[in-house]
């Protein structure tokens, strides 16, 4: 990283907390969340001031049974204006699905790894990119944004590293077809700062009108110096989770996504502008144990912001009245 590096200094510099964790987080989640407690988390999120909002995703109820309920959180979510209603989209049906439901935007996802591809996706990475480009076609007549997420930028848990000439590969057949949004995912929580800021700003060096997207996992601890690393070579776009929730099957064990109100306390704490309000937001990820039955990850929801105080001692006054006797 530059040894003149401006990025402990938010300057009140805008950065886009994007949220995913009704989506990459819910998914994961063996208790099934009540449809009006999805709709009534989206529009807390919604009310604290996120950039974007992935609400769920349109994949076959069979196939992830937590999200079954899209069309009708999707079409009964409050729009505050200028946050995003996104959702994932695995294929055409879906796009449909998510189209006549009032969707933003749609998000595609595809692997720069051919092996995570073909486990995760079931089919060969040509097969994956010509079905999403029908799906941007579709979205492109319906006059819907699309946002595509490359998984295992990063590193992949079965092949290793992934070659940089893959990666960019894949983002280059995307900007041919007409997609602006691209987000490059750390899917198992392998990438590390160094990495991450050659790979951030070499991207947006030869993709200048493409508006990237930085998606991390805290699966090794580096989540925030990711984020950190990502700022520092120009990122200013962020995917993370409500209470730290997510994971993934290739990462047995994995804690998930990075948390939001983790990263938005840190980036506060700097002087970056998030828009984001934190109060609000911490108050959503301490619903969360209620919903999904079981405890968060995150730390803020937990320990509170850094000036949150507390009383002293009921008997302080005596504590001062012996230390000033002697």
């Amino acid at each position: 990283m530059n040894a003149h590096s401006t990025v402990w200094q938010g300057a009140n510099r805008r950065i886009h907390m994007q949220e995913v964790g009704l989506r990459d987080g819910l998914q994961m989640e063996k208790a099934f969340v009540p449809t009006e407690d999805k709709i009534a988390l989206c529009n807390a999120l919604s009310a604290a001031g996120l950039s974007k909002i992935e609400v769920t995703s349109f994949t076959s109820p069979t196939a992830i049974p937590a999200l079954k309920d899209a069309e009708i959180v999707m079409r009964e979510i409050t729009r505050r204006p200028g946050t995003v209603y996104t959702a994932l989209v695995p294929n055409l049906r879906g796009a449909e699905r998510a189209i006549e439901s009032r969707t933003d935007e749609l998000n595609l996802v595809m692997s720069v790894s051919a092996t995570h591809n073909l486990a995760n996706l079931r089919m060969t990475q040509e097969q994956s990119f010509a079905a999403l480009a029908q799906v941007v076609a579709l979205a492109q007549g319906a006059k819907v944004a699309v946002n595509v997420s490359l998984s295992c930028v990063f590193g992949c848990p079965m092949e290793g590293d992934v070659p940089e000439a893959d990666v960019f590969g894949w983002v280059q057949r995307f900007v041919d077809v007409g997609v602006r949004g691209i987000t490059l995912c750390d899917t198992t929580g392998m990438a590390y700062p160094t990495q991450v800021h050659r790979l951030t700003a070499a991207a947006r060096a030869r993709w200048p009108g493409v508006e990237f997207t930085l998606h991390f996992h805290n699966t090794r601890g580096m989540g925030l110096a990711n984020v950190l690393a990502a700022i520092d070579a120009g990122g200013d776009r962020f995917d993370a989770s409500l209470g730290g929730l997510g994971g993934c099957p290739y990462a047995p064990g994995a804690s998930g996504n990075v948390c939001s109100e983790e990263i938005v306390h840190a980036l506060d704490c700097m002087g970056y502008g998030t828009g984001v309000d934190l109060a609000q937001l911490v108050a959503a990820a301490q619903q969360l144990p209620a919903l999904i039955g079981h405890d968060i990850p995150s730390q803020i929801a937990k320990a509170g912001p850094r000036l949150y105080l507390h009383p002293v001692p009921a008997d302080f006054e005596a504590i001062r009245q012996r230390a000033l006797a002697r």
